[in-house]
């Protein structure tokens, strides 16, 4: 079976626990709901916030979600001058017969401007 990535994209009004667990949360149900996926065929999953957003890791919320299994790391997003702030980013490697092209990518809220060429957007 092929790992196959799922990329993902959320932003938040605010540099707070609170406020980057729900949208991380909101970003996860969201990805997992549009591709059928189920935790047992979730590889690992890597999270970047940018430099703006510290107040809790991502991958906290994956946890609270129930993937106590699988693996999880998070990192900070380049700080390129002009960049859009406040975003949680997502790459899920997910086990999956599903062809690239079935693949249905998720960028929320103002991240939706970071890839408009891919999959479908909320």
């Amino acid at each position: 079976m092929p790992v196959r990535g799922v990329r993902g994209a959320i932003t938040t009004s605010k540099n707070s626990q609170e406020a980057i667990l729900l949208a991380t949360k909101e970003l996860l149900e969201e990805m997992i709901v549009s591709n059928g996926i189920s935790k047992e065929d979730i590889a690992s999953a890597f999270f970047t916030t940018t430099s703006d957003l510290n107040a809790e890791f991502p991958a906290v919320a994956a946890r609270q979600l129930g993937w106590t299994s699988v693996p999880l790391m998070c990192g900070n997003e380049m700080d390129v001058p002009g960049s859009l702030p406040m975003v949680i980013r997502v790459m899920l490697h997910l086990n999956t017969n599903q062809a690239p092209e079935e693949i249905q990518h998720i960028y929320l809220g103002k991240a939706q401007s970071l890839r408009p060429e891919l999959g479908r957007k909320k």
